[in-house]
């Protein structure tokens, strides 16, 4: 039998309740007859880590997780804590570490939600959202002089490359030419950021003719926004940079109805590393250990999580798990309209998974 070894670290905030939460499905789904097993270590870094050790991770952290098969993070961030210092102490450090260069956000309106966009159909918000995850806006070059000085100056650097781009590109085209509609949408700015964004428009045009079944388009990140919320079916598969796709994910996860159902994958496509898969919805500390994060966000991670790892068959039960929950007015929680908890949530998909393993002994 097969053991995947599961790296869990719930970091701060609700992630302390979901991730519990995640491990809780995979072990359900293990118990339900597979033909494998999850072996799993439990990471404390985060918040709470750093007030004992002054960083949010040890410097050999990434030693520790570089032999998983995967890793399912909760979320970075503390009240008392400077958030530059929660996401590149924690988050930004594996993810750039073990170069995840490719971020996958599936987005739908799931069974039983209702989406803030009235006229809009489920069908009609199907979307991946694809985030280059290792450069761009975020790539940590800058500084600050003369701090406190009415001279006081201060810089971010784009900083994009021509690997950089091109090989998430490729992974959108990919993932595109993989998914029934074959339709990419190439997100820019190059009418105002008059360098790395044309830069990537002109790679964009070059990597396309690679997929020559695909069908793409161009679209600025501002105009992006508005036809997201009133043309929501001409989209498809959406590639982006660092910055302008964290926005739109987030607009997106809020369309299909919630911040608190939306998934991640921190992907090495090349499987050099372990990927890490998280739910989108951060630390929420007004609402921890009140019993009241949806978990369905880390679930669907679970899913892609499945997915990576080749199992197929075992994320198709878990996701009907979640649309099967999600369809039930009564285990939505708080964020979805409903009163149900957590624990209400994760017990009905662990319930799901193990009465489908009795159906299937009878």
């Amino acid at each position: 039998m097969k053991t995947y070894q599961i790296a869990t670290i719930p970091g701060d905030g609700i992630g302390k309740e979901v991730v519990p939460a995640g491990r809780q499905v995979l072990e359900a789904l293990a118990a339900s007859g597979t033909t494998y097993k999850f072996a799993f270590e439990d990471f404390d870094w985060g918040g709470d880590y750093y007030r004992k050790h002054g960083v949010m991770m040890p410097a050999d952290g990434l030693d520790a997780l570089r032999t998983k098969d995967a890793i399912l993070f909760g979320s970075a961030g503390d009240p008392d804590i400077a958030d530059h210092i929660t996401l590149w102490g924690l988050r930004l450090k594996i993810c750039q570490g073990f170069d995840q260069y490719a971020n996958v956000r599936p987005t739908r309106i799931l069974p039983g939600i209702d989406g803030p966009l009235k006229r809009c159909r489920a069908e009609d918000l199907n979307w991946v959202i694809v985030r280059e995850n290792s450069e761009g806006e975020y790539s940590g070059v800058g500084g600050r002089v003369h701090q406190g000085h009415p001279i006081e100056a201060a810089t971010d650097v784009s900083m994009m490359t021509r690997v950089g781009v091109e090989r998430i590109l490729r992974y959108a085209f990919k993932l595109a030419q993989s998914r029934p509609r074959k339709l990419l949408t190439v997100i820019t700015k190059s009418n105002a950021q008059r360098h790395a964004m044309v830069m990537w428009d002109e790679i964009a045009l070059e990597v396309s003719r690679e997929f020559p079944d695909v069908k793409w388009d161009k679209e600025l990140v501002d105009a992006a926004t508005a036809r997201m919320v009133n043309r929501p079916a001409t989209l498809d598969t959406i590639v982006a940079t660092n910055l302008h796709a964290d926005i739109l994910s987030d607009l997106a996860a809020a369309l299909a109805g919630s911040l608190g159902i939306a998934p991640t994958g921190n992907i090495d496509p090349e499987r050099r590393y372990p990927s890490m898969f998280e739910p989108i919805h951060g630390s929420a500390f007004d609402i921890m250990g009140k019993g009241l994060a949806n978990p369905i966000g880390t679930f669907w991670s679970v899913v892609m999580l499945l997915e990576h790892l080749g199992e197929t068959e075992a994320a198709q039960q878990v996701m009907q798990a979640i649309e099967s929950v999600t369809s039930t007015p009564a285990l939505h929680t708080r964020d979805l309209g409903g009163t149900a908890n957590t624990a209400d949530v994760t017990k009905a998909v662990c319930d799901y998974l193990s009465a489908r393993r009795e159906r299937a002994a009878a």
